[in-house]
């Protein structure tokens, strides 16, 4: 046999996988509770990101002196529906980002691994902590 007439491996697979090409699936994220999760989770970083551009807006608005026009805006009916979509959007990320922590981080105390249970507890306390404090001062401020 010659060399030109051998087949090699990767011409052997070449031709196989453009025999075959399974359909796309699309929806393929749909088919699992825990995949579908995810894909939401990762949909709704454009809302985190939306809030993140919002709060700059009025960093802005409030070191720009124009804090009456961003108030302006801010009060229109699809911004308000926008806001609050984002909250809710950004709230499921957190939850579910917080929820994976445990799978993230292993926390050792004594040779002993802390339980998910704990680790979650704490960053779900932390927040609900720094929540409030930012809440205290807030609502602080419209007396």
């Amino acid at each position: 046999m010659k060399a030109r007439d051998r087949v090699t491996p990767s011409a052997a697979v070449r031709t196989t996988s453009a025999a075959y090409r399974p359909r796309r699936d699309n929806l393929w994220f749909a088919r699992t509770r825990n995949y579908t999760i995810f894909v939401l989770r990762e949909l709704t970083s454009v809302f985190v990101a939306w809030s993140m551009v919002f709060l700059l807006m009025l960093v802005g608005a409030v070191l720009g002196g124009s804090l009456d026009e961003f108030a302006a805006l801010a009060a229109r009916p699809w911004m308000i529906a926008i806001n609050v979509v984002a909250l809710g959007a950004t709230a499921f990320h957190s939850v579910t980002f917080l929820n994976l922590a445990p799978k993230a981080t292993v926390v050792r105390l004594d040779g002993y691994r802390l339980p998910a249970w704990m680790i979650q507890g704490g960053n779900h306390s932390l927040w609900l902590l720094v929540s409030a404090v930012i809440a205290f001062f807030v609502l602080r401020g419209f007396r």
